[in-house]
Order: structure tokens, then sequence, then C-alpha cells
């Protein structure tokens, strides 16, 4: 039930519309008995029971309650026979159609205003919902997006904010509306005869019963549905990422029997998912068919014997019954749409309720520069205390010094660079900025004075001048120029067709390795950040191309505080001090002359890349 609460307050916002379309529905339910309720006079002139009379006696009310719906009846009888005799039963007739028609034009026109606000409310929360994921998106830390596959995720977005939207939006004002057609409706039937109502009634509960034991497992059908549209998801977003292994590998094979397994969970989950649901329908209306059978029998029953009904009484009977009916398959379809919208639900809702690990505390120490030193205090990482990743660091950076770290793939340097980012968290130890644990500083303020420019370029599907423009806001196309210079990129530029305006594609693949580069380097150089994070900047690129980045690095490092992730030794042998790593520990430190003069790890890694 808390998960319904919860998506309530989404719709809070929006509940103008819900009480403007319940009011319309309404207005509807009381038109479309009221539709039938000026039928009964016509079937009247029809079955002869309104005629011709040359003496009326008025009805008079007696003053009970009870009574005063049979004296409405009676009256409105009384005031037709009247005109009957005055104006001719043919055109009472016309008159009585006339004004059926416009009781039924004007139930159809609530019914459409109801309908209508209801796709503003539905919208409008559907919005807020995929707002609310986005920004949460965006709020989590990156530990969580590597437990998770992006494909999923999309799925989540997408296929299940449009289920919750289908079926639990789709159903609340039918949950809160049909319940009042049913009494409203429910109430005249008794109005017109009670024992027939009661006898109708008995079918009810079966139906409901039947409807119930279909929908319970309608949840768990929709949410292994939902799962494996997921992991389709992430299938079809890492085929399109790795489309040139795909085929140089020859695995298509592979990966179409890997999507066929998958699509062919999907496919029985759906079906099984589609034959539950489809089966509330027909059962309903084979229920219903068989009330009609039961009601006539006793309906012709009471005509034809007790004489305790009239034939259009029963007819209208019939008719309102049958209006009854409706609101019964839309309030079980509701019940099992929610049910089946549940397992969607829940899959939002773990995006909405997923911990943000990297959190403030209150009142964070505000920070705006580096004006001293980065130190790491005996600093330890791990996932498990069994699988250490880095244990004992020690280190200190002071301002305008740049500290690289080297050493073997799976040595630790990168996870220092994610902890210093505060991507993680530190499992022991701290990291300091002039004397203050990060932890306590202001989040979004401590990563204001950061610049980052990793691997792996990570550029937008928009035009260059909008990327570079990311690293400041409101910047200048002077700043973007002068950013794009010192990073070597403003000559290679101006030579695409647009300049500057020109669209780089998805992942920037408009554009070579090293030009991306040089845009990601340009964005951080916009940035100008105190402290500067390079994560193996210029490893995947070309000799021309690591050429040119390791000019823009070096020009853009000048006077500022760097920490450098290096693989290729070439390029950090001006660092004032260089770390090297094995196994999560510092096993060698000092400058590039004096690890080569110890002829240790270093001077070996140096000897392994033809350095000399």
């Amino acid at each position: 039930m808390n998960l319904y609460r919860r998506i309530l307050r989404f719709a809070a916002p929006h509940q103008k519309y819900i009480y403007a379309s319940l009011f319309f529905n309404v207005l509807y339910s009381l038109f479309q008995i009221a539709s039938l309720g000026t039928i009964l006079p016509v079937l009247g002139m029809l079955f002869g029971t309104i005629k011709m009379e040359d003496k009326l006696v008025e009805p008079i009310y007696d003053g009970h309650i009870s009574h005063y719906f049979n004296y409405l009846k009676e009256y409105s009888y009384y005031y037709i026979q009247s005109q009957v005799n005055e104006k001719g039963a043919l055109t009472v007739l016309a008159w009585l159609c006339l004004i059926t028609g416009f009781m039924f034009l004007l139930r159809n026109i609530f019914r459409y205003l109801g309908a209508y606000l209801l796709i503003f409310y539905r919208v409008g929360v559907t919005k807020d919902l995929r707002s609310a994921m986005y920004n949460k998106i965006l709020a989590l830390p990156v530990s969580f997006f590597t437990e998770q596959r992006k494909g999923d995720l999309m799925s989540r977005m997408s296929n299940d904010v449009g289920e919750v939207e289908n079926n639990i939006l789709g159903s609340l004002v039918d949950l809160i509306n049909s319940p009042f057609m049913l009494i409203s409706t429910l109430v005249t039937l008794f109005y017109l005869s009670p024992q027939l109502t009661l006898f109708s009634l008995i079918v009810l509960p079966i139906m409901g019963t039947l409807i119930s034991l279909i929908g319970k497992s309608l949840k768990k059908d929709s949410h292994e549905a939902q799962n494996e549209l997921g992991n389709i998801f992430s299938i079809v977003d890492e085929t399109l990422k790795s489309t040139k292994i795909i085929k140089i590998f020859n695995a298509d094979k592979l990966l179409s029997n890997r999507f066929s397994g998958s699509m062919t969970k999907w496919i029985n989950n759906s079906v099984s998912l589609g034959r539950k649901k489809e089966l509330a329908s027909p059962t309903s209306e084979f229920l219903g068919a068989l009330t009609f059978l039961m009601i006539t029998w006793y309906g012709g029953k009471e005509i034809i014997v007790n004489q305790s009904i009239r034939p259009e009484d029963f007819l209208v009977f019939l008719g309102i019954f049958f209006q009854i009916l409706p609101p019964i398959k839309s309030l079980s379809s509701s019940i099992s749409n929610v049910q089946k919208g549940e397992g969607s639900l829940v899959r939002v809702m773990d995006i909405l309720d997923a911990d943000v690990k990297v959190d403030e505390i209150p009142n964070p120490v505000p920070i705006s520069e580096l004006k001293d030193k980065i130190t790491f205090e005996n600093v330890g990482f791990y996932y498990n205390q069994e699988h250490l990743i880095l244990k004992n660091f020690n280190l200190e950076i002071k301002k305008g010094q740049t500290v690289a770290l080297v050493g073997q793939s799976g040595s630790g340097k990168t996870t220092i660079a994610n902890l210093l980012t505060r991507f993680y968290d530190v499992s022991e130890g701290s990291i300091n900025i002039d004397g203050v644990n990060i932890k306590n500083l202001n989040l979004k303020q401590y990563r204001s004075i950061l610049g980052m420019v990793t691997q792996e370029s990570v550029l937008f599907n928009d035009t260059v001048f909008n990327n570079i423009a990311m690293g400041k806001e409101n910047a200048t196309r002077e700043e973007i120029i002068e950013a794009a210079k010192i990073a070597n990129a403003h000559n290679f530029i101006e030579s695409l067709p647009e300049g500057y305006d020109t669209n780089i594609g998805d992942d920037g693949n408009k554009l070579s390795g090293g030009q991306k580069q040089r845009v990601s380097i340009a964005r951080a150089v916009l940035k100008n950040p105190p402290i500067m994070i390079l994560d193996e900047a210029t490893s995947a690129l070309d000799t021309e191309s690591e050429r040119f980045v390791q000019d823009a690095l070096e020009k853009m490092m000048k006077n500022r505080t760097s920490l450098v992730i290096a693989h290729r030794l070439s390029t950090i042998q001006k660092a004032n001090h260089i770390v090297v790593m094995e196994k999560g520990e510092i096993v060698e430190q000092g400058s590039h002359h004096d690890l080569m003069e110890k002829n240790g790890v270093y001077r070996k890694l140096v000897e392994l890349q033809n350095f000399e």
C-alpha cells in the first residue's frame, strides 16, 4: 500500500484535473440513469399504460421520505397523461423522445469531458515521474551504474513508467468513479424492484471472486516480463556499441542466440500475462449473460404470475441493470490493471529509492579553492574486506605540484582518482583538502574545483561549442575559443563544416580519437579548476595525436595542482613526484631521475616500454 501512497504524491500537483474529471464522471453517471428514466414514459405509452383518460387524479405526497420517489414517478405519469389528453399522444411521444435524446447527449458530453481532463492528469504525473527518475539518476553515485545495466535502466524509464501510466494512473479514476456508479445504479434498481435486484445480485460475488483470482497472478507475470524486457534493451544497447567487435569475431550467432533466448522468455511471460488479462473480460461477459437469462425468467414470472411489476418498468430495469455491468467490469479491470502495473511500479521505485551512498553531512564546510595541499592518510578501499583494492595509501600533493601514479593495470591508480573525486568513499582512512576531510565538504562546491580528463572522451550528441561550454555556465564565445586554442583544438574545429556549430554525433563519433580528446581538454580548460585529474588521457591515441594532446595537457597543467594517472610513462617524466603502485600499495616514489637510479620497479616498467 505504501507504493500506492507514493504514486498518489506524484498525483497531488495535478489533483485539480482528477477532481474535475470525477465531477464530470459523476454527472455522467447521474445522466446515465436519468436518460434511461426518461424512457419509462415512452415505453408506458407504447405498452398502453399511459393513455387518454377523461378524469385524472393528481397524486398527493404524504410526507414520508420512503414514498418520495414513488410520488415523483406517479406525478410524472399524471403529468404526461394530462399532456396526452391536451396535446395528443404523438406530440407528447415526440417531446419525450427529444428529451431522452438530449439526456443522452449531455451524458456523453460529460463522459468526454471526464476523459479529456484525465489526459492532463496522466501526462502530468508521467512527466513528473520520469523527471524524478532522471534527476535521481543524475544524483546517484558512479558505483550505482557499475552494478546496473544501462538497457535495464532505459527500460525502467520508458516501458515501466508507461506501464504505471496505463495500468495504475489510468485505473485510479475508475477505482473511485466505478463504486459511485455502482451505488447510484443499485439505488435505482432497488427503487424499481427490490426483489428483482436482490435476485440479480446473486452472481456478482462469483464474478468478483473469479476476477480477483485471475488478477493475483497478473502481478508476478508482469514483473517477470518487465525484467526480461530490461535484459532485451541491455543486449540491444551492447550490440549497438560493439558492432565492430561482433563482426570481426563473427559473434553474430552468439548475440542472436542470446537475443532470441531473452525474447523467448519475454514472449512466454507476455503471453501468459495477456492470456490471464484477457480472461477477465469474457468471464464477466459470460456471467453477465447468465445473469440476463436468470433475470428474464424471474422478471417474466413477476409480470405474468404475480403482476408485481409493469412491463415498461421491467424493461427499464433490464436497461439499468446492464448499465451496472460496465462499472463492475471497469472496477474489476482496474483492479487487475493495478496488480499488473505493480511489478512496473516496484521497478520504478527501486530507482527512486536507490541509496545515494555518497552523501553530505548536515551543514557541510564550504570550499572554493585549494590553498595548501591534498593529503591521503592511510587510505583503504574495498568492496568486501577479503579483496582489498587499496590499502595503507599515504600521499601528499602540494598546491601547484604535478603528481603521477604509475603501475600495472589493477594496481589501484584509477581507484585513487575515483576516491579523490568522491565517486566512491574511502573504506578506511581519509582524504583531506587543506586539512579538512572531503566527506565534510560541500560536495557540489568541492567538485567545482576539480577538473577531469579520462581515457575515453565523454562527448554529447551536440555541437562542438555546446560540448566545450559544459565546462562553464554562461561562457562567452571568446572564452570557448581561447580554451580550444590552449587545447590545440581551434584549428581542426575551424576546418569542420560549420566550425564550432558542427554537430559531432553520438559519442562524438564524427571526430577522430585525438580530436575528441582535445575537445574534452578544452572543456576542462574552460572550467579552469585548481585541481586537475588526468586518467590515462593519452593512452588510446596514436603518436601524432598524442603529441598534440600532450602539448595541450602541459599547457593546461601550468600553475595547477594535477594528479596524473599514466600508462605511457613518456608522458610523466616532467612530473614533480611519481608514485609507483602494485596491488593497491605504494612500492616506490620519487622523481623520474631518482626512480631510474633506484633500478627498481619503475625502471623495469620504463624498459618494458622501451622508454629510452
